[in-house]
């Protein structure tokens, strides 16, 4: 099992910018949960 990394993650919708500068490290053997508001974006950074 490796880790996972996203590195300056940005998404745009109709050039409103609705993520930027994400960045995430899951170190390999962790657990990682994703948390939030409905439309906050979570299904967004899997895409």
């Amino acid at each position: 099992m490796s880790e996972i990394e996203i590195i300056n993650a940005k998404k745009i919708y109709h050039d409103v910018p609705v993520i930027e500068n994400l960045n995430i490290t899951i170190p390999k053997g962790s657990l990682f949960t994703l948390l939030g508001a409905s439309g906050c974006g979570k299904t967004t950074l899997l895409v």
